[in-house]
């Protein structure tokens, strides 16, 4: 099949820096920049701060269409729907917020089959799945095929992260997923663990649709301990960083109470960066602790975000041990971009844990055991072959990570009648 016109219907898209919304808004600056015709239908920004950003914090109550310019011919038209923000998102809010979202998208959906938009190729991404029967309605009434690409696993996180514990809705849920993923003319997902989850729901293959990294964008730079300067610390610090969201199931409190075991070493330094509706309470544990090797810093922006990352000695990429592969960190594939090196919370035959084992990228130890975390803290700060980790970092994202080869394999796969 010929693709001309493709169609993006997301809950998050870009200028959102981080998550879902990074890689949806870098796929379609991809397409448009080789050719496609592209259209997005999402939301007001929002992510990982959990408020609507600027400049939209007053126009976030009512449609926008908006026409972003593009490295090809076509520019990029998007639609962005009004949705309910929960600035705390417990899971009944998020759960509002996604009903919100299908109710507003669905009358621009109603728009694009009014005024006979066809599309080639129909997009949905999940988290929130249910979108997908936006995509199943349009490809109905217009045409095309619809790629149903899995993020995150999210009925199956909701459960066993217990953010919801009606039974009885678990059940319709998945029956739903499952209609849907029998009904989508393809399936894809962003690792081997969650594709064997989703495989072993529907009888149909699975497309391999990774995350990816901009490898010319996000590099190694010699001068990592004078970068350490620009953000307060000393060029002899040991920065551990985490960054990215701030949410209850990555145990980011094992942070704290590890940074608590060792801060007799005063060369050790945590930091915490992004937003979330969990980091004040994570500062008020490092607070009840007085601990002064702990520091909470804002999102970074992206011309700074490269930097940033180098001034780290280590990467922390923790999780909770039974998100297991429900969920892929999609901070990982700039961490190996920037030849990072990354102490990982993974449970054994994971995606997650299989990578990092495999390509000796970083360390591994169980999740949500702090005192692991401490160990290993001390551990790594003198070990000789970091710098071999670090090599192996970049020379993963340039071998596998690389969205050119990422995208056009997924063209290729789509595009075969």
């Amino acid at each position: 099949m010929d693709i001309k016109k493709v169609l993006l219907i997301g809950h998050n898209f870009s200028p959102e820096p981080t998550g879902i919304g990074k890689y949806n808004g870098e796929m379609i600056a991809w397409l448009a920049a080789n050719g496609f015709d592209c259209t997005v239908v999402t939301t007001f920004p929002y992510y990982p701060q959990w408020k609507v950003q600027a400049p939209y914090q007053n126009k976030w109550w009512w449609y926008k269409k908006e026409v972003m310019e593009s490295p090809g011919k076509n520019p990029v038209t998007v639609y962005r729907c009004p949705s309910y923000t929960p600035a705390d998102p417990t899971g009944k809010k998020r759960m509002i917020q996604d009903m919100s979202f299908w109710s507003s998208k669905i009358w621009q959906v109603f728009k694009l089959i009014l005024f006979k938009k066809r599309f080639d190729l129909i997009i949905t991404v999940a988290p929130p799945f249910h979108l997908a029967y936006l995509g199943l309605m349009l490809r109905k009434l217009t045409g095309g095929r619809l790629v149903y690409h899995i993020q995150d696993l999210q009925i199956e996180a909701a459960q066993d992260l217990n953010i919801l514990s009606n039974q009885t809705m678990f059940n319709r849920l998945y029956k739903m997923e499952k209609n849907i993923l029998e009904s989508a003319d393809y399936v894809s997902s962003i690792s081997d663990g969650m594709i064997k989850k989703i495989e072993e729901k529907v009888d149909k293959k699975v497309l391999f649709f990774p995350n990816w990294a901009d490898t010319s964008y996000f590099l190694p730079l010699d001068n990592r301990q004078l970068l350490k300067t620009e953000w307060g610390f000393s060029a002899n610090d040991v920065v551990y960083l985490y960054s990215g969201a701030i949410g209850e199931k990555q145990g980011l409190e094992n942070i704290i109470f590890a940074a608590e075991q060792v801060q007799h070493d005063k060369n050790i330094k945590f930091v915490i960066c992004g937003s979330g509706p969990y980091k004040e309470k994570l500062a008020e544990f490092a607070q009840a602790r007085s601990l002064t090797n702990v520091s909470f810093l804002p999102v970074q922006e992206k011309d700074a975000f490269n930097k940033f990352l180098n001034m780290a000695d280590f990467h922390l990429v923790l999780q909770k041990s039974n998100a297991g592969d429900l969920v892929m960190p999609s901070k990982l594939t700039t961490i190996l971009a920037v030849g990072g090196v990354c102490i990982v919370t993974a449970a054994k035959d994971t995606s997650l844990y299989n990578v990092i084992e495999k390509y000796n990228v970083g360390y591994i130890i169980p999740p949500e055991d702090y005192e692991a975390l401490a160990q290993k803290v001390l551990e790594v700060k003198a070990d000789l072959n970091v710098e071999f980790k670090r090599a192996n970092s970049r020379k993963y994202a340039i071998q596998y990570l690389n969205i050119d080869q990422i995208m056009q394999s997924f063209i290729n796969e789509v595009s075969a009648d």
